[in-house]
């Protein structure tokens, strides 16, 4: 891989790349949110579990804004967590923490919106199907 007089390894990161690698960990985390949700036993303990769950949503929004904003910030130098050992002064880590905030937020929103979606279909699920619990 090749490397720039700072030893930054390059090609650096694109934001459609980050986000979408995000969105694929989000929806992985779905698998076990899921696992999860069908291991509790009482519906409204599942309701609940879900309904907390869902907040996760809120702290992606927060992740993934102030991703953006420091990614927007140091858009000419982005660089991977690998590089961290290449950041020289403090107003550098912002070149790392962009893409962490942005992928760990996309992810964190995916998982809340499934929990939000997986509330409501256990909401609505009538008394004797598997689904109400």
């Amino acid at each position: 891989m090749a490397v720039d007089r700072e030893g930054v390894r390059l090609p650096r990161l694109r934001p459609a790349e980050v986000a979408q690698r995000g969105v694929v960990f989000g929806l992985l985390g779905v698998v076990p949110l899921v696992l999860v949700t069908l291991s509790i036993s009482d519906h409204s303990d599942r309701e609940e579990f879900l309904a907390v769950f869902s907040a996760l949503a809120i702290f992606g929004a927060f992740f993934l804004v102030t991703g953006a904003g420091f990614w927007w910030l140091s858009k000419e130098d982005i660089r991977r967590l690998r590089d961290w050992s290449t950041i020289t002064t403090q107003a550098d880590s912002v070149t790392v923490i962009g893409p962490i905030f942005l992928r760990s937020g996309l992810c964190l929103l995916v998982l809340g919106a499934a929990a939000f979606g997986l509330y409501h279909l256990v909401d609505a699920a009538p008394y004797d199907s598997w689904l109400y619990g």
